[in-house]
């Protein structure tokens, strides 16, 4: 199984035909995105309703396809986040429905930033 913790998570820009399956969206992975669909990211298509959430990605030896449907309510990204990688806040965000109008970080050390 792909580890969690390393794998990066992407909103898929515009609304999906959620009828297409693992190579469908693949595809879409490659030619919208500009990402490889087996790389072990999380890749997460809305259908045009916000209803529905499909979730692609590559488990060492296949594709894994889940799939939501929500019985009331919809998917709504935070601002900030039309499309692109998203981070951990922002999945959860999306997946409990909460709607944050403005987000406001405070600053934090990052390694990456000091290099």
């Amino acid at each position: 199984m792909t580890a969690w913790t390393n794998s990066r998570i992407f909103l898929y820009r515009g609304a999906c035909d959620l009828r297409r399956s693992f190579d469908r969206l693949a595809l879409m992975v490659q030619e919208d995105l500009g990402e490889d669909p087996l790389s072990g990211d999380w890749y997460v298509f809305l259908g045009a309703d916000r209803r529905k959430m499909k979730i692609l990605y590559w488990d060492n030896d296949g594709y894994v396809l889940w799939y939501k449907r929500l019985e009331k309510g919809k998917f709504t990204p935070g601002m900030g986040h039309p499309g692109g990688e998203i981070d951990r806040t922002a999945w959860s965000h999306l997946l409990e429905g909460v709607k944050a109008e403005i987000i406001k970080r405070q600053p934090r050390y990052n390694l990456d930033t000091m290099v």
